[in-house]
């Protein structure tokens, strides 16, 4: 049986994809499957020892079992922090589907599921051929949201829904993801989202300073 595909996307970049995808794995692992992250693109990467490293990519891979190479895990590690289309050319990288997939099936390879995390919300592309929707639809995968609480986000959401929708790939889930502790009338605002987004909520990560997925896995239900 070859493994399952979740992308992960976003109502907007900075509203916790990582955390999100890391409690994800977190409870992917908790039902006894092997779970494995994957950060196809990152921008905004650190020079180390071992050559470029992105937090979010080293978040979804220690989270991860197996524990993947990180090569796999974040093919393409850019250095400056702006949009991936732009890093990639100051780099003089060439973003390239096929590597992409190459490093997925690698993943997929030795896990039961890969959670792949895109960048910003979900029209974001990835180069100036390539964008989310494709990519996600190379490698089969369905689509969760993860929606950053705060004010604006119904509308966020509901948009993002559409284009998913639109891009011919299905959103099987969404997760609300508490950015803002002084957002008015929390509950409020999530109980709408559950009634106005046409796919089932697996779950709602309350705000914290110093967020620890494994920490926050339990409040996950995810549809099998």
């Amino acid at each position: 049986m070859s493994a399952r595909s979740y992308f992960i996307t976003g109502t907007d970049t900075g509203i916790g994809k990582s955390h999100a995808s890391a409690t994800l794995l977190h409870a992917l692992r908790a039902q006894g499957l092997r779970a494995v992250g994957m950060k196809p693109v990152a921008s905004g990467c650190e020079a180390s020892a071992e050559g470029l490293r992105n937090e979010d990519a080293l978040l979804l891979q220690s989270a991860s079992s197996p524990t993947p190479a990180y090569a796999d895990v974040n093919p393409y590690a850019l250095r400056a922090p702006l949009a991936p289309e732009l890093a990639a050319a100051q780099d003089g990288v060439e973003i390239a589907l096929p590597i992409l997939l190459a490093a997925h099936a690698r993943l997929a390879a030795q896990a039961d599921v890969v959670v792949v995390e895109g960048v910003g919300g979900w029209a974001a592309p990835l180069s100036a051929s390539l964008d989310q929707a494709d990519l996600a639809r190379e490698l089969g995968a369905a689509v969760v949201l993860v929606v950053g609480m705060r004010l604006g986000c119904i509308n966020h959401a509901r948009l993002t829904a559409r284009a998913i929708a639109a891009d011919g790939l299905q959103l099987i889930g969404w997760i609300g993801n508490e950015i803002d502790p002084h957002m008015d009338r929390r509950d409020d605002n999530f109980r709408l989202l559950q009634q106005r987004l046409d796919a089932p909520c697996w779950g709602r990560l309350p705000y914290t300073f110093q967020p620890e997925p494994r920490h926050f896995s339990h409040l996950l239900n995810v549809s099998k």
